[in-house]
């Protein structure tokens, strides 16, 4: 039996007209479709769709042609797992067929496909991701997802242990939707199943552990969420330490904005060029978790300071750093007073280039070393003075 729910009123992606034909060009009667997961979970709780996926019993060969018939795109995108992406009115719909697990190794699965929308249920995560809705908004609910989403409980759908052996990239899962939709304690028997198979996340793809550790970060308040991933034994499976929580907590305070990699700076204390290479982070992020590192702010910088700042790491990188030292002390309002000054002053650049160098005879080598030199003089100065104050000094040097 399925609590009985009903979407009221539907949300507005459940009406929208590139979605109804979709729809539409499935609802084969015994075959009707649903709006499956994340959608239906976040319509429950008020919150818009990032993606409107659909679940049918239909096999994806079916899909496919249904989907042609209906003058739609069909892109064919993991037929093996019964995977089709629908095309219409310039929207991707993911369509998937009904499917139980016959096979898996704790990062891949083989399925079977099925026509059991509660046997496709029970192979989900958690029980707030099970749900599904038809297109009149009636959802249909097998495991408590409706009363568990309503309370803010993520929990796993059957027993844990097994779900998480399914799929070790679960873990982290379950940490960052109670990160992002959990109320109060983590669900005790998941945290301790959680635990217990901490050890396999070592085996997880870089590019697996990176999608969830930044999503988690990415939630309005991470820190509740990481204490229990430390106190657990997970977090050192995912950075290869505890990280400095009170820092990552100061970051919260002085920048709730969301930003992932300003909050793993944080975090890490140790090598973040190991911590970038085992996650496989892309080669802006792995460089600015970089530079972060390399250039921590002891104190609040002053005028001249914040300047320097602004020239060598650009307006982004200034309040990044900014941010990540205030974070450190949350208490200084100096930092915040800086950060006020960073966003009014123009950000500077030297007055002079090479072709000014070259242009006074200087050649070679000695065109570096001039410039270098009228740089050091300028930063000495305060980074103020202007085109005709450099040229003059340039000259000078160049004894011109």
């Amino acid at each position: 039996m399925t609590t009985p729910h009903r979407l009221s009123p539907l949300p507005g992606w459940a009406t929208d007209a590139a979605a109804r034909a979709v729809i539409d060009a499935l609802s084969i009667p015994g075959f009707d479709p649903r709006f499956v997961g994340g959608c239906v979970r976040n319509a429950l709780l008020g919150r818009d769709a990032a993606d409107v996926d659909i679940a049918t019993p239909l096999r994806p060969e079916a899909v496919m042609v249904a989907l042609h018939n209906a003058g739609l795109g069909v892109i064919p995108t993991g037929l093996e797992h019964g995977t089709v992406t629908a095309r219409s009115r310039g929207k991707s719909f993911e369509i998937t067929t009904l499917r139980v697990d016959v096979e898996t190794d704790g990062r891949h699965a083989v399925v079977e496909f099925t026509a059991d929308w509660r046997a496709d249920a029970s192979r989900r995560d958690f029980t707030m991701n099970a749900l599904s809705a038809d297109f009149e908004g009636v959802v249909h609910d097998y495991f408590g997802g409706v009363a568990d989403a309503l309370a803010g409980r993520v929990r796993f759908v059957g027993d844990p242990a097994q779900r998480i052996a399914e799929d070790a990239l679960r873990i982290l899962r379950f940490f960052r939707f109670h990160a992002h939709f959990g109320q109060g304690e983590l669900d005790p028997p998941a945290l301790a199943a959680c635990a217990a198979a901490s050890g396999s996340l070592d085996r997880l793809s870089g590019e697996r552990v990176r999608t969830e550790l930044l999503k988690l970060l990415a939630a309005p308040d991470p820190v509740p969420v990481w204490r229990a991933m430390v106190e657990s034994g997970i977090a050192r499976h995912v950075i290869g330490e505890d990280g400095d929580f009170a820092r990552l907590r100061g970051l919260v305070q002085v920048a709730p904005g969301s930003d992932p990699v300003l909050r793993l700076a944080a975090l890490l204390r140790g090598d973040a060029a190991a911590v970038a290479a085992r996650l496989k982070l892309s080669n802006d992020e792995r460089d600015r978790l970089l530079g972060l590192q390399e250039s921590i702010l002891d104190k609040a910088p002053d005028e001249v300071g914040v300047r320097l700042l602004l020239y060598r790491h650009g307006r982004a990188g200034g309040r990044d750093r900014l941010r990540l030292a205030w974070a450190a002390a949350p208490k200084r309002w100096s930092f915040k007073r800086a950060l006020a000054a960073l966003e009014k002053e123009p950000v500077p650049a030297l007055p002079v280039r090479g072709r000014d160098v070259v242009a006074l005879g200087v050649s070679g080598p000695a065109v570096g070393r001039a410039l270098a030199e009228v740089e050091r003089w300028w930063i000495a100065q305060g980074l103020r003075p202007g085109r005709d104050e450099s040229l003059g000094r340039l000259r000078e040097l160049a004894g011109a």
